[in-house]
């Protein structure tokens, strides 16, 4: 993923979609930020921050925080949306090896007894479906990266939907996309969502299939390339 990025200077994150910050000319703006999540870690004031531009002119707020470079280099996505689109194109090229080779990839797909949508539906005449659920990855603690960041009771109804999946015969994944580049393996954040890792436990153990890859980020300022590309240790 290619993205045209400019920089700007973070002042405070605010009612969780708004962040100011101050532009390189030194005018001060506000800016989108598609993340509900608490951004532990990735919206410290005075980080660097990386915001595209929308062309659409009926946006009150043009520009979208994409990228939170840290006081020690880190570089974090902090906009969720991207995760399932880098997702899409490594599943495309084949780059995540326990799912390459499906013929057709649809997306946002409505399954389950709870009315949920998978993040993929994966099919292929001479493979068993596979139903892939997306979780982006940003809250390192010392040298150790955590899935989530925050009670999710959301990820938890996804885990029991994938639990059925599994129950009916097909294949359930859960994959974690580490969009951090400290982050060199996920655990689960037990000590924040104690249910959550209670119910990972039992997913795995119905047959779910948990898996973390993390995307590299080639940062500069005119183009940055995002590309998902690795996996990475998983934790339980």
């Amino acid at each position: 993923m290619k993205l045209n990025l400019k920089k700007a200077t973070l002042i405070k994150r605010y009612k969780r979609f708004l962040a100011d910050v101050i532009l390189e000319d030194g005018a001060t703006t506000t800016l989108h930020v598609s993340n509900t999540g608490a951004m532990t870690g990735c919206a410290e004031p005075n980080d660097t921050v990386w915001y595209s531009t929308s062309a659409n002119p009926k946006r009150k707020y043009p520009y979208s925080w994409e990228m939170t470079q840290t006081a020690n280099k880190h570089l974090i996505c902090v906009n969720t949306i991207r995760a399932n689109q880098l997702v899409e194109e490594a599943l495309h090229a084949n780059v995540i090896t326990e799912l390459a080779g499906y013929s057709t990839i649809k997306r946002e797909v409505k399954y389950g007894s709870e009315n949920s949508k998978i993040d993929f539906f994966l099919s292929s005449p001479e493979k068993t479906d596979a139903y892939l659920e997306v979780k982006s990855v940003t809250l390192l603690a010392g040298e150790q990266g955590y899935f989530p960041d925050a009670v999710t009771t959301r990820g938890q109804k996804h885990l029991r939907e994938l639990i059925e999946v599994t129950q009916q015969g097909q294949r359930a994944i859960l994959l974690f996309a580490v969009l951090h580049s400290g982050i060199n393996s996920v655990k689960i954040a037990k000590h924040i969502d104690k249910k959550y890792n209670d119910l990972i436990i039992e997913a795995q153990a119905a047959g779910v299939e948990v898996i973390a890859y993390k995307a590299e980020t080639q940062l500069n300022d005119e183009l940055t390339e995002i590309t998902i590309n690795q996996a990475v240790k998983l934790i339980i």
